[in-house]
């Protein structure tokens, strides 16, 4: 049996925006997890979700490039395909990073250049990738393991079949604002008939990076006929070594398409030699069953996404829920092994891209289902530290940066920490913690720590002398906090005083302004103290601006280290809520997710919807979520609201769907309404957390009552520490708001 036909029952046929519910096969009783998953979701609208194939946190992600190369995962609905590269991000905003080694499958002679093709009869399923290149007659079909990806080509035309492989290929978008990767060199040496190896050396892109080279490995399962290279575009029949000049290179084989049937490809990745790639290759995929593989792949992905189990409610829903835990496994990608800069025994991970974004939503996710690999990627990010001398905020190609707001890896130590996390070295993450908020980074404040502390350690404020000044003191003072949290957990009281009292900095930027009815905004402020006076509320920013992908109704709302302070400012309770009534009202819903106050996919407003529990009102925070989960996701293509950038943004939907929220760096997660019935997390170890939800339907969507293993609770929240060895959380859903959540507010600091 095929492997798209082993697939065939997870196809999701979208008629008039509505899910058919596939069929169950024969002897089993519900769909699996992985047959929810659809990896189309998000690929429109500026999601920029990879679509390919890959193993969870994979190394090697071959799939389609498409159009001119200028987009930042690859894939494009429209355009040509130009062929199946095998490193990409997911979900990235920005400036495109690799593409590296694209191999195409062709017919009739070799051309390089407008060599794609238009599509047809497109699938996708986790781990598995095809399509009919109709300019070819070529079907072609993609699997992967962690460092290999796997192709079976099938040719329907009578010519020769090709297959071109080039080294000299990436994703070139980023041009018009200085992100775009560059090519630095390629080499490729053809070593037998059905054989290939070589490099692709490329710099930059959107993390600026230094230089990082590709190796691979290609074997094919039967002998070509003819074979050649090229260099700069010029064919060279049978010349078979392209040795690096500065030039792009490339190769063809050439195959009697009639006779041996479909031409497979194993094509192993490393970042170490082309021998690593051929060793990678060997190991992971010794035969040549396809379906075997992505039979495999499928069974992996089906694992991890049964650490989340759901019972009742919506087909339509639980293809959100799984899509989203499938986009939040696609990165960082796991790279023990193949780390090109030093020798270490930890685990090695890259393409944290970026911390910025995955720290609020994401690290939490693992640290709750996969509290092993979050574990590894901490190590990973403190064996940086040890080598490289900072810790990560976005680093990919093997290099750091960019640093977007704070120095985020604080906040991603610190909620492992609260969370009991085991098998980190919390006395070094310290240290390097420590620095980021001590060590200027030197010439180059994009690339890692804290540019501007000369001015927050100072005066108590990143000043306008700086770029995203006002972003970068909110999230400073907010890792602060998470350096506090740290120290005081780890016995160091002096510490714990310094950066508790350093967490209140945000407070120095507090301008007593009025907008829209509300009083004091976050402001920039010039290094003598005065204000400045040609500036707005409303007023966006980017990277040479006082904000970075916000704006200052957004940003006030950012202190989730102390929002009892952030409530005191607005002017209490009561004006507090007025805030966030105006805030989510003077917000336009549109497809792109951007609107005049509120954006969605904005993160430092990630946590903004469920402001209300601090104020009494968790039904409030609840219908606010519901209304942006129905105005802005969706199972369809344009189904994200914007970036999904390394999965920060499905799994805030993940979160939400399950009926609670975290407040990163902190113990703490905030009840909502579920929109599920029955929820099973698999904690590991034989440990389980439930959320059941009785009476719940679209009518009873509402919290009367709560029970928190077995004993009634009357608070909107609870505490890592109350579910980690497992439990149930049982709520009462009915028709209408109640008081329940009403008292006993969210604390913020951790260890009380």
């Amino acid at each position: 049996m095929k492997c798209a036909e082993n697939h065939c029952l997870q196809k999701w046929l979208l008629v008039l925006g509505f899910l058919l519910i596939p069929m169950i096969l024969p002897g089993q009783s519900k769909l699996l997890p992985v047959q929810y998953v659809n990896p189309f979701i998000g690929t429109e609208n500026g999601g920029n979700v990879f679509l390919g194939a890959a193993v969870p946190f994979g190394l090697v992600k071959p799939g389609p490039d498409c159009g001119n190369n200028d987009n930042n995962s690859g894939y494009r609905q429209e355009g040509n395909i130009n062929g199946f590269s095998h490193t990409h991000v997911s979900g990235t905003g920005g400036g495109a990073k690799y593409g590296n080694i694209l191999l195409l499958p062709t017919t009739g002679d070799i051309r390089i250049k407008g060599s794609g093709s238009p599509r047809s009869g497109e699938e996708a399923y986790a781990g598995y990738y095809s399509v009919f290149l109709s300019r070819y007659q070529v079907k072609a079909e993609l699997t992967a393991t962690r460092s290999t990806g796997f192709h079976r080509y099938t040719f329907t035309n009578p010519q020769s079949g090709n297959v071109l492989i080039d080294a000299g290929h990436f994703l070139d978008f980023g041009h018009d604002w200085g992100e775009a990767q560059e090519f630095v060199g390629s080499e490729l040496h053809i070593l037998s008939n059905t054989e290939i190896a070589g490099y692709s050396r490329i710099r930059g892109g959107w993390n600026k990076g230094g230089a990082y080279t590709v190796y691979f490995y290609a074997v094919f399962n039967q002998e070509s006929i003819r074979s050649g290279t090229w260099k700069n575009e010029t064919l060279h029949p049978g010349v078979l070594d392209q040795p690096d000049t500065g030039d792009k290179t490339g190769a063809w084989f050439s195959f009697n398409s009639s006779s041996g049937g479909p031409v497979l490809v194993k094509v192993g990745i490393s970042f170490i030699s082309s021998g690593k790639a051929k060793l990678n290759a060997d190991q992971e995929i010794p035969g040549w069953d396809f379906d075997a593989i992505c039979k495999q792949t499928s069974e992996t992905w089906n694992s991890l996404l049964s650490k989340v189990e759901v019972d009742g409610g919506s087909e339509y829903y639980k293809s959100m829920l799984y899509t989203g835990l499938y986009h939040s496994m696609l990165m960082p990608t796991q790279r023990s092994g193949e780390n090109p800069k030093w020798k270490s025994t930890e685990p090695y991970y890259d393409d944290y891209y970026a911390i910025w974004d995955t720290y609020r939503t994401t690290s939490p996710l693992l640290t709750l289902i996969l509290p092993d690999t979050q574990r590894d990627m901490i190590r990973s990010m403190i064996d940086i530290y040890r080598f490289d001398g900072y810790l990560p905020d976005a680093r990919s190609g093997n290099d750091n940066g960019r640093t977007q707001g704070g120095s985020n890896s604080d906040m991603v130590i610190a909620d492992a920490f609260v969370k009991g996390l085991k098998g980190i070295d919390y006395e070094i993450a310290l240290q390097a913690m420590i620095k980021n908020a001590e060590v200027p980074p030197g010439g180059n404040e994009q690339k890692e720590g804290r540019g501007g502390i000369e001015d927050y350690n100072t005066i108590g404020y990143v000043s306008t002398n700086h770029e995203r000044a006002g972003t970068r003191t909110m999230e400073y003072a907010a890792c602060d906090f998470a350096i506090a949290t740290l120290a005081k957990g780890l016995g160091k009281t002096d510490l714990y005083e310094k950066y508790l009292k350093r967490s209140s900095n945000w407070t120095n930027l507090w301008r007593p302004v009025e907008s829209f009815g509300a009083s004091g905004f976050i402001w920039p402020r010039k290094r003598d103290g005065t204000w400045e006076e040609n500036f707005n509320t409303l007023q966006p920013g980017s990277w040479g601006d006082f904000f970075y992908e916000s704006q200052s109704w957004e940003i006030s709302l950012y202190v989730p280290h102390n929002v009892p302070g952030l409530i005191a400012k607005c002017g209490g309770a009561e004006k507090f809520e007025t805030r966030l009534d105006t805030f989510f009202i003077n917000s336009r819903p549109n497809r792109q997710g951007w609107m005049d106050f509120y954006n969605v996919n904005n993160e430092p407003g990630f946590l903004t919807p469920m402001l209300y529990h601090y104020i009494g009102k968790p039904d409030k925070s609840s219908e606010r979520i519901r209304q942006i989960i129905q105005a802005y996701f969706s199972i369809n293509r344009n189904g994200l609201p914007g970036n999904d950038d390394s999965g920060a943004m499905s799994s805030w939907l993940v979160f939400h769907l399950m009926g609670f929220f975290p407040v990163a760096g902190q113990d703490i997660y905030l009840i909502g309404a579920p929109h599920f019935p029955k929820t099973t997390i698999d904690l590991g170890n034989g440990k389980e957390f439930k959320v059941i939800a009785k009476n719940l339907s679209e009518k009873n969507r509402f919290i009367q009552s709560a029970t928190l293993n077995g004993q009634p609770i009357d608070r909107a929240w609870f505490r890592h520490t109350e579910i980690s060895n497992g439990g149930t959380l049982t709520l009462v859903m009915g028709e209408s708001a109640a008081y329940w959540g009403s008292s006993g507010l969210p604390p913020t600091d951790p260890t009380e």
